[in-house]
């Protein structure tokens, strides 16, 4: 038997799986506008790893709980439900700033001048720190510390690969618009 809680959380995991599918949509869509300007693609290979990572993470959300019995702590809990929110509310404001220009794929207009705007004028890549934040907060809503570890550590290396393609793939005039900022936290070491 599902508790209240457990139940409130598949909900929500529910509703985060919908919001993919939405964000999967509007990504094939703003590549379909991108090739029609001239967009390359690269990193096809990584993509498929990644999908895979996010499906199997809302699933691991959905075990782990359900089937080692992992309670929702609310001093845990409250704090990584507020993380998650956050989550969300940075995710969108790159989604956003970007515009048509957002993909969940490496897709780049060679001629297109780099966005500076919103979160992006603080840190590289402010949707890698919303996935971060997502992969250990969301598990964390119900105690789900195995799920939080293992996807937060599979998609540190992943992001080795992906953050090192698209960078490469948004070429020279990126690499100077982008040259004094940090990847993942304003005053952080560069990388």
């Amino acid at each position: 038997m599902v508790s209240g809680s457990l139940a409130l959380y598949f909900g929500a995991l529910a509703l985060l799986g919908l919001e993919r599918l939405v964000e999967l949509r509007l990504s094939s869509r703003n590549a379909a506008r991108a090739f029609a300007h001239g967009a390359v693609e690269v990193g096809q290979g990584h993509f498929k790893v990644m999908t895979g990572l996010h499906s199997a993470f809302l699933l691991a959300c959905v075990l782990e709980p359900w089937l080692l019995g992992r309670p929702f702590v609310p001093r845990l809990g409250w704090p990584a439900l507020a993380g998650a929110v956050l989550a969300q509310a940075l995710r969108y404001w790159a989604i956003s700033t970007l515009g048509d220009r957002w993909n969940t794929r490496v897709i780049v207009v060679p001629s297109a001048q780099p966005v500076t705007g919103g979160p992006y004028r603080f840190i590289k890549h402010p949707n890698y720190v919303a996935v971060c934040l997502e992969l250990a907060c969301v598990p964390l809503i119900h105690t789900a510390w195995l799920t939080a570890l293992v996807f937060s550590l599979a998609n540190a290396a992943l992001l080795t690969v992906r953050i090192r393609v698209e960078e490469q793939a948004l070429g020279p005039a990126w690499a100077q618009a982008f040259a004094g900022k940090r990847r993942f936290m304003p005053g952080a070491p560069h990388g």
